[in-house]
């Protein structure tokens, strides 16, 4: 810890005359200070987020499988902070044999679910989320099942920021995805 920190430190507590505070209203302007502190370096940690060039990949997750199942979800947002447009083009996992993006869809009151075949383009200056009953990953060929509470790494490559290895946090089998997020 630097000196210049401690002695910050030292006058924030103690103030200028050395003295610990002894009024109510100096103590609690120091606990709120410390709070607020403390607050704002949680949220690094409490964000679950990954940043490859202009993107940023927003709380990657999955839900747990049970016991036998051969495939599972991925979903995040993806954020283009740049002036142009990128594109999705694969994906890999060492959880499974091969990972897809795959669309569902609903057409005359039926909901299909495809491969997309082409990439996926995320806009220049625009998001992409993908989430359950739309735009998804398909972790297909499960080497293990996800449990929850667990995380496992999947590499996805964009045809501008290049390859980007991303944390995926194993949520409850009926979750929506909103356990880890920061907003």
């Amino acid at each position: 810890m630097s000196h210049s920190f401690k002695a910050a430190a030292h006058a924030l507590v103690f103030g200028r005359h050395g003295a610990f505070p002894r009024s109510f209203e100096e103590r609690l302007g120091i606990t709120i200070f410390v709070l607020a502190l403390l607050f704002v370096s949680a949220q690094g940690v409490l964000a679950h987020g990954f940043k490859v060039g202009d993107l940023e990949i927003e709380h990657p997750w999955s839900r747990a499988t049970p016991a036998g199942a051969k495939v599972a979800g991925g979903y995040f947002t993806i954020i283009n902070n740049g002036i142009a447009p990128d594109r999705l083009l694969s994906i890999s996992s060492d959880v499974s044999d091969k990972a897809e993006l795959h669309e569902m869809s609903v057409k005359d009151g039926v909901m299909t679910m495809r491969p997309v075949t082409d990439s996926l383009e995320i806009p220049a200056g625009g998001k992409v989320a993908l989430a359950p009953g739309g735009y998804h990953l398909m972790f297909i060929g499960l080497k293990r099942q996800p449990k929850q509470g667990e995380k496992f790494s999947a590499t996805l490559t964009f045809e501008k920021a290049g390859a980007v290895t991303v944390e995926f946090a194993v949520e409850g089998m009926g979750e929506t995805g909103s356990m880890d997020h920061a907003d």
